[in-house]
């Protein structure tokens, strides 16, 4: 239990349905939609589209979306990869004529064909059971009669002002009078609501048809873009299901989606965490967090090379996963200095996102997460119908030799990634960190210090983090003076971070006291909701 004599969120607890998201608007929504009779997926939709209002520069319809749906009375989790695929002219000739070291985040071609209303559709078709007209509303009535702009938001979209200036969809529709606006403000998107009534009217062709289409298409085009109405035809139907991955933790196991998402990366560092032993009793110290990011470069340096997409690249997950690969990569964790160099890989033989929890009274549990990578992701945003476009393509390489290359319907190394927990082999906690390429990382601070360090789900969210980009360390503000000075002095180059990392939420079934406990971090503006 918390001391209530400081700051903090207690846990939120409830008896039918609970709900943990990154917006108020949006865990309101999400509990409005199930008592009013809609289940778990039902509210997942409703809760991803408002979140595509009201935080414009983490999530939207331009974007993409991964989900894990544990159903009541089955053992059987449904995985959904709803990625967006590469342009079909996306081909080696074209690779080669423009000379690319990289795709660019913010070009036409770091946008592949958006997949988050086709994993919506496919999800409700089969899943759901009210109609989409009736669970868009919510988002169509904030977009058109406005919604306030919380201060996470406001800060966030202060600090992308000259990016989102590049673009004239996106000052046109993201600034007033060049600005962004402040905290408390209100704030009217009548271009996408009219984009989302046409998606309640028409479903799928809504978006990938007609109006949207053509606009989306034309602003691609206009910027270089290889896209076609053929390319956003074919991805209206290409949401699928895929199996789930797992390994054991101290006791539960640990879900994720498999390649093309990099979830992988958590299960490896997990593996590579049980075999290095008990871990330092105090969670907030310099070792701990040396071998968590020793641990997690070498995780990430796997993913970098072999993670691609599996319907066009062999991608060996069992080597990944193999306990003889684990123990090599273990091996090479020094607990007494930071190595910089992380030496040749084994290799096989022959060879700014929203993330929500709801469970609902019938015990279906969603872990959801819908993103366009980076804030406000390509920067791109259609002039007509108001579409913010992601930026998933930059996630491809651009060498035609590695296998996360950049190829005609391909889909990228994809950095969203849904988790949950099973207990005793039942659903026991959906839950998620969003932030790019962090979230395999805060899946781990979250599995480590709930389960190694015996922490309730919102102090494992509460706690400070540290994660790597480049060479250098970047620690939030609450980690301790002498905690960042032991770091430097194991050798790491450490430095603050501008924003904090990620932002979770975690919705745990406690069967054992039939109570459902959700937990939303304060890193974001959101809140958990039950009843």
């Amino acid at each position: 239990m918390r001391s209530f004599h400081f700051p903090g969120r207690s846990l939120v607890y409830g008896r039918r349905a609970m709900c943990a998201t990154s917006h108020p608007a949006a865990s309101l929504t999400a509990i409005e939609t199930i008592r009013q009779g809609g289940n778990a997926v039902d509210a997942a939709i409703a809760t991803a589209a408002v979140l595509a209002v009201v935080e414009p520069h983490m999530t939207g319809i331009g974007g993409d979306c991964f989900a894990l749906i544990a159903k009541p009375g089955s053992r059987k989790l449904i995985a959904l990869n709803a990625a967006g695929r590469a342009p079909k002219a996306a081909t080696a000739a074209w690779l080669a004529k423009a000379s690319l070291a990289r795709i660019e985040p913010d070009s036409a071609h770091s946008v592949t064909v958006p997949g988050a209303i086709s994993g919506w559709i496919r999800l409700l078709e089969d899943h759901g059971s009210l109609p989409l007209a009736r669970l868009l509303q919510p988002a169509i009535a904030l977009a058109q009669e406005g919604f306030v702009v919380t201060p996470r938001v406001a800060s966030d979209w202060a600090r992308n002002v000259g990016k989102i200036a590049r673009n004239a969809g996106a000052s046109k529709h993201l600034l007033k009078s060049g600005r962004a606006p402040q905290e408390g403000a209100i704030v009217r998107f009548p271009a996408l609501a009219a984009t989302l009534k046409r998606i309640a009217k028409d479903g799928r062709d809504g978006f990938y048809k007609g109006e949207s289409a053509k606009d989306m298409v034309a602003e691609l085009r206009a910027l270089g873009g290889l896209h076609t109405l053929g390319d956003f035809a074919a991805q209206a139907e290409s949401a699928g299901y895929v199996t789930p991955i797992s390994v054991p933790y101290r006791g539960v196991e640990l879900v994720e989606l498999p390649p093309s998402n990099h979830g992988i990366v958590a299960l490896i560092m997990l593996k590579m965490l049980e075999r290095l032993g008990k871990p330092h009793p105090e969670p907030v110290s310099v070792e701990r967090y040396h071998v968590l990011m020793e641990a997690a470069r070498l995780a990430f340096a796997m993913r970098d090379a072999f993670v691609a997409d599996p319907d066009m690249a062999q991608v060996p997950v069992d080597h990944l996963l193999d306990d003889a690969v684990i123990a090599k990569l273990v091996a090479r964790v020094d607990r007494r200095k930071h190595r910089p160099q992380l030496e040749p890989l084994p290799q096989p033989a022959g060879s700014d996102t929203v993330y929500f929890s709801i469970v609902d009274e019938k015990g279906m549990a969603v872990s959801f997460i819908n993103s366009l990578f980076d804030e406000f992701g390509s920067g791109i945003v259609t002039a007509k119908t108001g579409i913010v476009l992601h930026n998933r393509g930059k996630g491809f390489v651009t060498d035609p030799r590695h296998p996360n290359c950049i190829a005609p319907g391909k889909r990228p190394l994809h950095t969203l990634v849904p988790a949950m927990v099973l207990k005793e082999g039942k659903p026991y906690m959906a839950f998620g960190v969003m932030g790019a390429h962090f979230q395999p990382m805060g899946h781990v601070y979250v599995m480590s210090n709930m389960f190694d360090y015996g922490m309730d789900a919102q102090a494992a969210l509460d706690a400070p983090r540290v994660f790597f980009e480049g060479d250098a360390l970047l620690v939030e503000e609450t980690v301790p003076e002498e905690v960042v000075a032991g770091l430097k002095r194991l050798g790491h180059r450490v430095a603050t971070r501008v924003a904090p990392w990620g932002g979770g939420q975690i919705v745990v079934m406690d069967r054992e006291n039939g109570v459902l406990i959700g937990a939303s971090d304060p890193r974001k503006d959101g809140m958990a909701l039950g009843y």
